[in-house]
């Protein structure tokens, strides 16, 4: 009978609320809460299984890439679904400035690894009150239920504003970003996942990371929706 009410009450939603495709214009069920239909889901590009398990760059073989083995950052792995690339970058723009946090819902995925606790990349002062929320927390927020691991919500601040890490040349965005995390709790030995929406030179997880282990963490993992490739 439950079940019944529940189809019911699906049915009047997606017949009230008629919901489009934000790339191809095709209708979308509203009660599913999908940003996009299933073949533009299907044709959004992929991170080819052919890549550095720590930076998720490609690789010809898998395996960890020359760049992590002569300069090891401070985070151990990236997992990544998607290359940063069109029409991804399309969407996670329409998530990220206009709102569109039905978006989200595309890059919910799960973690095999052994983790402690979730940790969403905090945002800067004004871009919390330019976008009214982060983008980062609203991916962790489902992450850290389905896995049954906590979310530390106030455990990492960013306080002061800077310049945009986009735009800036590699040296320039590890400057930029030194310094930028204070942590506000003790995470010894701890394995945290970091959450974020892009990876571009992967600066800002790099300090992040560097943040949590100085206060214990002994192993940090990134989970990002895209990374961005050279090529793209």
């Amino acid at each position: 009978m439950v079940s019944n009410w529940h189809k019911l009450g699906k049915a009047v939603l997606a017949t009230l609320f008629p919901q489009s495709c934000l790339l191809c214009g095709a209708g979308v069920d509203a009660a599913s809460a999908d940003a996009v239909c299933q073949n533009c889901r299907d044709a959004l590009p992929r991170i080819d299984v052919r890549h550095c398990p720590v930076c998720a760059l490609p690789t010809a073989d898998a395996h960890i890439c020359g760049s992590c083995l002569k300069t090891p950052p401070h985070f151990d792995a990236t997992h990544a679904r998607y290359r940063y690339a069109f029409p991804l970058n399309h969407l996670l723009q329409h998530y990220k400035y206009g709102q569109a946090l039905s978006v989200s819902a595309l890059f919910n995925h799960v973690v095999t690894a052994k983790i402690d606790a979730v940790l969403a990349v905090p945002s800067t002062p004004s871009h919390l009150k330019e976008r009214g929320f982060n983008p980062a927390l609203e991916l962790a927020r489902p992450l850290a239920k389905r896995m049954q691991v906590p979310l530390l919500l106030h455990a990492v601040t960013r306080p002061k504003d800077a310049p945009a890490q986009a735009g800036l040349p590699w040296k320039a965005r590890r400057k930029n970003i030194r310094n930028a995390f204070e942590c506000h709790a003790d995470l010894s030995g701890r394995s945290i996942l970091v959450v974020d929406d892009v990876m571009t030179t992967g600066a800002t997880l790099d300090e992040l990371a560097r943040t949590l282990k100085r206060h214990g963490a002994t192993r940090v993992e990134n989970c990002v929706v895209a990374r961005a490739l050279k090529d793209d």
